[in-house]
């Protein structure tokens, strides 16, 4: 369990930079963001994102430890370096609309989701990163080595919660792109040595 330790700073960190006032940040929006059109449909995935990561730790520490302890790197790696690069460079998007389409519980979701999470400390997209994490974790599981349907479910969902954070307006097109790639290079340099995952530079 010391390898979930990291969690509890990381959290606190995350909630301080959130409640720092708003001042000059690097918009990350591009041209390209202002074609995706808002769809509330995709908080679906996006919300699945939490019990996605809490699910594949619990399995993990119980079933595969080493698979448990490089998933803890990678998320503990990837997300305290995302901190630190909102820390010294404050960014955020402007891509959320004045006025959410229609009244829905979906679009209910989407509101509380705003008021809890500003638009700021959006690069990298830590929704991108604990997805790959999530994902590789359950690809390194030997448990899981020959399950190659929920395999491939961690892929799918993995890619719909990255797409959704651009259909929702929670990120630009941009962050998920910084989250991609910092993700590979984690990957990298985490999995390197996973019995059933091989990571070459071609990989990443």
């Amino acid at each position: 369990m010391k390898y979930a330790l990291w969690l509890p700073p990381y959290l606190l960190l995350f909630l301080a930079l959130e409640r720092m006032p708003a001042g000059r940040y690097w918009a990350t929006q591009l041209p390209i963001d202002a074609h995706i059109p808002f769809c509330e449909w995709f908080v679906i995935p996006y919300c699945l994102w939490y019990p996605f990561l809490v699910i594949v730790g619990v399995y993990l520490l119980f079933r595969d430890r080493d698979a448990f302890r490089r998933y803890m790197l990678f998320m503990g790696g990837t997300f305290f370096f995302s901190g630190l690069l909102w820390l010294l460079f404050p960014n955020g998007q402007d891509l959320r609309p004045a006025a959410l389409p229609g009244e829905n519980p979906l679009t209910h979701v989407i509101a509380a989701l705003y008021r809890i999470d500003t638009n700021t400390n959006v690069f990298p997209s830590v929704h991108v990163l604990g997805s790959i994490g999530a994902t590789l974790a359950v690809w390194d599981c030997r448990p899981l080595e020959q399950r190659h349907g929920l395999r491939a479910g961690a892929v799918l969902l993995a890619a719909a919660i990255c797409l959704s954070t651009v259909f929702i307006k929670q990120h630009s097109v941009l962050d998920v792109v910084g989250g991609l790639l910092l993700g590979g290079l984690a990957a990298r340099a985490v999995y390197r040595r996973s019995p059933t995952l091989r990571f070459s530079r071609k990989a990443a």
